[in-house]
C-alpha cells in the first residue's frame, strides 16, 4: 500500500516513447504520482503552477530550451528536487555534470540500444532515485554560482600530506561535495581516493572537471599507478578502485566489475582495502549519498585506527550514506561540508606511523 502523500512527479522530455516508459516506471510505484508529462520546458513552466510537482525528471537535449538551461531558471527562481536524464555519451556525461553543478539532485542515464528494455533494468534505480529527490535538501541558487572556483586552503608547518592517505566515498549530490573538497585543497595536499557512483563516461569527464579546477591534480585511477601527494585518484565508472601496496609505495589498483554493497564502483570496496592497507595513516570521508554503500568499510577504517569523518545532515543533500555509516558507529565525528577541507588537513599531523612511503 502506498503513503497517504505519494510523490507528486512532472516528467519533461521531447521524446513521446521516454516519456511513456518513465510514466509507466514511475506510476508503478504506489509512494509515486505522475502527476504530467509534457514535451518541453515552455510547457513544463506552466505545469510547474498548475500542478505543484515535487520532483521534476527533466530530459537535457529538447527543442526550444534545453534542459541544462531551464533547470538554471528553475535553481534561481523556484528551486525544486530535479533528476536530470541523460545519453550515455561523452557529451551527455559533460551536460549532465554540468547539471549536477548547478543544482540537479541527481541523474538517470538512457541506456544507447533497445531504450525500453534497458530503462526497464533500471526501473528500481529510477525509481529510488526520485523518492530520494523528493526529501533532498535543495538551495536557491544565484546566477553565476555553478562552476564558481574556490581558493585552495593552505597545509601549515606543523600538517604533513606524505604519510596520509584521504579515501573519500560519496552517492547522491557527491559530485558536488566532492567538487567542494577537492578545490579547497593545496596542491601540496595529502594523496585522495575517491569512488563516487557513476557509469563509464561520467568519471572521466567528471575527473577532467575537477583538474581544470584545482590546485592538485585530479584523474581517473589506473590499475598499479604510484599514488602521490598533490592528486586524486578518481574511481572509474564501473570499475572498483582499491588501495593497494607494491614494496615501499601506495599503488591504485583498479579491477572488478562485480556489484558490492549493491555498486560498482563501491565506496565499500575502497574503504575495507584502505583500512587494510594503510590503517591509522588513513582518513575515510563519507559524503551525502542514498542508500548505505560504504558503511561498513568506514567502521572498518575506524576500528583500523583511522580517523573516520561523515557529512552531517544539515549540508547534505541526502543524509544516506552518511546516516548509515553514523548509525553503525563508523563516523568519528560529523562534519558541514563546508568545513570538510579543513577538518581532513587538521588531522594530517605529523607523527602518523610510516609504514609506507607514498
Amino acid at each position: 500500500m502506498g503513503r497517504s502523500n505519494p510523490v507528486r512527479v512532472l516528467i519533461v522530455d521531447d521524446s513521446v516513447l521516454m516519456r511513456e516508459l518513465l510514466k509507466e516506471i514511475l506510476s508503478s510505484d504506489p509512494d509515486i504520482e505522475v502527476v504530467g508529462a509534457v514535451c518541453d520546458p515552455l510547457a513544463a513552466r506552466q505545469k510547474i503552477k498548475e500542478l505543484n510537482p515535487a520532483v521534476l525528471t527533466l530530459d537535457i537535449e529538447m527543442p526550444r530550451m534545453d534542459g541544462i538551461t531551464f533547470l538554471d531558471k528553475i535553481m534561481t527562481l523556484r528551486p525544486m528536487p530535479v533528476v536530470m536524464v541523460s545519453s550515455l555519451t561523452q557529451e551527455g556525461a559533460e551536460a549532465t555534470l554540468r547539471a549536477l553543478e548547478a543544482g540537479a539532485v541527481d541523474f538517470v542515464a538512457k541506456p544507447g540500444i533497445n531504450v525500453q528494455a534497458g530503462l526497464d533494468e533500471k526501473r528500481a534505480e529510477i525509481v529510488a532515485k526520485v523518492k530520494a529527490a523528493a526529501s533532498a535538501r535543495v538551495e536557491r541558487r544565484m546566477r553565476g554560482a555553478p562552476g564558481e572556483r574556490k581558493s585552495a586552503l593552505k597545509l601549515s608547518a606543523n600538517y604533513s600530506s606524505t604519510e596520509k592517505i584521504v579515501a573519500i566515498g560519496a552517492s547522491t549530490g557527491g559530485v558536488e561535495a566532492v567538487n567542494q573538497i577537492l578545490q579547497s585543497m593545496p596542491a601540496d595536499a595529502p594523496a585522495i581516493l575517491v569512488t563516487v557512483h557513476m557509469p563509464e563516461k561520467f568519471t572521466a569527464s567528471f575527473a577532467r572537471r575537477l583538474n581544470s579546477a584545482c590546485a592538485i591534480h585530479v584523474a581517473e585511477a589506473c590499475d598499479g599507478e604510484r599514488i602521490l601527494p598533490g592528486h586524486a585518484y578518481i574511481a572509474p565508472g564501473s570499475t572498483h578502485l582499491r588501495l593497494g601496496r607494491s614494496g615501499a609505495n601506495y599503488v591504485c589498483v583498479v579491477r572488478g566489475k562485480e556489484r558490492i554493497s549493491g555498486h560498482c564502483p563501491s565506496v565499500d570496496v575502497l574503504f575495507h582495502s584502505t583500512a587494510e592497507a594503510a590503517g591509522k595513516n588513513a582518513i575515510g570521508v563519507i559524503l551525502t549519498g542514498m542508500g548505505k554503500d560504504g558503511a561498513d568499510g568506514l567502521l572498518a577504517l575506524r576500528r583500523s585506527g583511522a580517523s573516520t569523518l561523515g557529512q552531517n545532515e544539515e549540508s547534505c543533500i541526502v543524509y544516506g550514506m552518511p546516516k548509515a555509516a553514523f548509525e553503525r558507529g563508523a563516523v568519528e565525528a560529523e562534519i558541514h561540508l563546508g568545513k570538510m577541507a579543513q577538518e581532513i588537513l587538521s588531522r594530517c599531523t605529523t607523527g602518523g606511523v610510516r609504514t609506507i612511503r607514498i
